[in-house]
């Protein structure tokens, strides 16, 4: 069955009639749109509906993109990516056309449908475990992030992606950027798993239970000499790729990046920053499985980010975690940039 979510005509950013590439706001929207687009683009191969009555086209074509590629899974042969190509009708005649992307590669999220929704789950799980880069749908998406930019360059490429898409897109991201190519991203609802301290009301237990975390990851790092070294070596690559990453304070699933940058300034306040510094470069279980000998990949360790906060309050989970939030014309965001040093 058809939703009304499905249809760009009623639920999308029909306000933004003309894109202004240097706006924050609309870079955002369009990006979202076209991880969108590949929501539906699954759909309609679900249910068959084919051009005339396909309803992914007007989501990147409102926008004036080119579908070039759809990126599809080998296990279950659904599409999860899509590569974008952007064709403005007038090249020479666009305001600020220097800040626009040539492609966008962007990554959906999990679908409760019965023909996506097996494979999905067992993607989800791998972040879980910290091992979603061992799957042979990342192998797919990296190639594809990797023939892109080494096509046209890294400056002309963005990355963009939702839930597990975000995090689909964010180790892409940290891949390239660990050899020094820093590709653009919109990570929207990035899974960062986590007792969900931020949920913690009182904020002097809260504070104190992230210090006590802190001393301990970093105590465990600094033991393990091979991790340390490696994890040192991986934040100074990683310290120049400053993705855009967008939480909502009402989402468990993504919410403790508020918390996981805002302690990390805290620690730096009081003087012990570098504690904070070498923890944030670790999670206990990724501690755990190195110790185990297992090799493993803590997708929500970023040293840099720009982080935008959606203030505006939520419904309900599915309206916290739902992609349509970031195109709304009356968003109320909070950003802050936060760069490793």
């Amino acid at each position: 069955m058809e939703s009304e979510r499905e249809h760009f005509n009623l639920s999308g950013p029909l306000h933004l009639t003309f894109v202004d590439w240097s706006n924050a706001h609309h870079r955002r929207s369009v990006a979202a749109s076209l991880v969108q687009g590949v929501y539906i683009l699954e759909r309609d191969r679900q249910l068959k509906r084919e051009h005339p009555i396909a309803l992914a086209p007007p989501w990147w074509e409102f926008f004036h993109f080119k579908l070039l590629r759809q990126l599809v899974d080998d296990a279950d042969h659904c599409t999860f990516g899509a590569i974008y190509e952007y064709r403005p009708p007038t090249p020479h005649g666009h305001q600020s056309l220097d800040a626009s992307p040539r492609y966008v590669i962007a990554f959906r999220g999990t679908l409760t449908k019965a023909e996506s929704f097996a494979r999905d789950v067992e993607l989800d799980l791998h972040i879980i475990r910290n091992g979603l880069h061992e799957t042979s749908r990342f192998e797919i998406a990296i190639q594809a992030v990797r023939n892109m930019v080494a096509s046209v360059g890294d400056s002309n490429v963005w990355l963009a992606g939702h839930s597990l898409g975000a995090a689909m897109a964010m180790l892409a991201g940290k891949t390239m950027a660990k050899n020094g190519t820093f590709v653009p991203a919109f990570l929207f609802n990035s899974p960062f798993l986590s007792a969900p301290i931020e949920r913690i009301k009182d904020k002097r237990v809260k504070h104190g239970i992230r210090i006590a975390s802190s001393v301990i990851t970093a105590g465990l790092a600094f033991a393990s000499k091979r991790n340390y070294n490696n994890q040192q070596a991986d934040s100074r690559s990683l310290s120049s790729w400053v993705p855009c990453v967008f939480v909502n304070p009402g989402d468990p699933i993504c919410s403790e990046y508020v918390g996981y940058f805002e302690h990390r300034k805290k620690m730096d306040e009081i003087g012990i920053g570098a504690i904070e510094k070498l923890a944030t470069q670790n999670s206990l279980g990724g501690l755990l499985m190195s110790a185990m000998g297992r090799d493993s990949e803590a997708l929500h360790l970023i040293p840099s980010a720009v982080l935008a906060v959606n203030l505006s309050p939520a419904q309900d989970f599915k309206e916290a975690h739902g992609i349509h939030q970031w195109w709304r014309p009356d968003l109320q965001l909070q950003s802050n940039i936060y760069k490793y040093t």
